[in-house]
């Protein structure tokens, strides 16, 4: 029989594990982060203007609801959820929507989006919840101070993402419950700042959603970064007007998680073409040598193109292979 270099030997075995993993009924417990209780919010329904006097009405109610989730996760006994909760309810943060239910979701505001000319919605990957919130948050912070004034960013956590290494994260089911959410978030966001210039900056599996809520999306660019694929073949075939973009640093792990997409009989494993590759027909940025929660990072190659991307002066941005001071 023919031999097979190591680099396919390889490719084999993980992505054997990945359907070990993906067809695995879980034996662990339900105890975790979804187990914690909370209420079902009060804010519902879509956000009607961008005036500031309706924007400090939501912030305020939504902040109320973050209050009531908090007291009741101090009350099951879970202490960090509870402070999670407290440093959410700070007067200072702005939340147009929350759900402290099943993990948490949440919609925040960094900026005057009442203003705003440039907007930056980041959708995140998996792993992301109310007790790991601040990583979504600070990078949101590292790129509205990247942006700068009459701009926004929102820090998108509206769905219930897979945990990290899981056969949710390497199955498109999440997604799928996702993009309906999201798509309709952006033409919410389009009706009532009508205006700006709206980008979409997709993490990892955050990628998989924005692609699944991609067809006749209201946003400028859509940017994949970190990602492992988006379920799709190439950028033409997810039917946007958008630009779209990707970047991918250096010694970001998610390289040698295999591109495949493998149909079963009850689930579709993999995400198909790597997003960074001539084959899917993308814009490259340079993304420099950080690893995969590194992309957002103050002061890094990725952050000043993505700004760059958003702020629509991209032909500015960095090519791969530059490597300016």
């Amino acid at each position: 029989m023919p031999s097979h270099p190591r680099g396919s030997r390889l490719r084999r075995g993980l992505l054997a594990a990945l359907v070990a993993a993906s067809v695995a009924v879980p034996v662990s417990g339900a105890a975790g982060p979804t187990a914690v209780p909370a209420p079902a919010p009060t804010v519902r329904g879509p956000l009607r203007t961008a005036a500031p006097e309706a924007l400090a009405e939501r912030y305020a109610a939504t902040r109320a609801d973050i209050g009531v989730a908090e007291r009741t996760a101090a009350r099951h006994g879970d202490r960090k959820r509870a402070a999670a909760l407290h440093a959410m309810a700070d007067p200072a943060r702005r939340f147009l929507a929350f759900d402290g239910r099943d993990g948490g979701r949440g919609v925040e505001i960094f900026g005057d989006l009442s203003r705003a000319e440039r907007i930056a919605v980041l959708v995140p990957g998996a792993g992301i919840g109310i007790d790991h919130y601040w990583r979504l948050r600070n990078g949101s912070l590292a790129l509205r101070g990247e942006l700068g004034e009459r701009s926004a960013v929102v820090a998108w956590l509206g769905y219930r993402t897979p945990t990290t290494v899981s056969p949710t994260s390497a199955t498109s089911g999440r997604a799928a419950e996702a993009a309906p959410e999201l798509a309709r978030f952006m033409e919410e966001l389009n009706r009532i700042r009508p205006g700006a210039r709206t980008t979409l900056l997709c993490h990892s599996y955050g990628s998989v959603v924005c692609a699944r809520a991609a067809h006749g999306l209201p946003a400028a660019n859509i940017v994949l970064y970190g990602s492992p694929g988006t379920g799709y073949r190439n950028a033409a075939a997810l039917h946007t007007r958008a630009t779209v973009w990707a970047g991918r640093a250096s010694d970001d792990w998610i390289a040698d998680v295999p591109h495949i997409e493998l149909q079963l009989p009850f689930v579709d494993i993999g995400f198909g073409t790597d997003p960074v590759s001539p084959a899917f027909g993308a814009e490259i940025f340079a993304a420099g040598d950080g690893g995969h929660s590194d992309y957002l990072k103050t002061g890094s190659v990725p952050l000043r193109n993505i700004a760059r991307i958003v702020a629509g002066t991209a032909g500015s941005a960095e090519a791969p292979g530059e490597h300016h001071a």
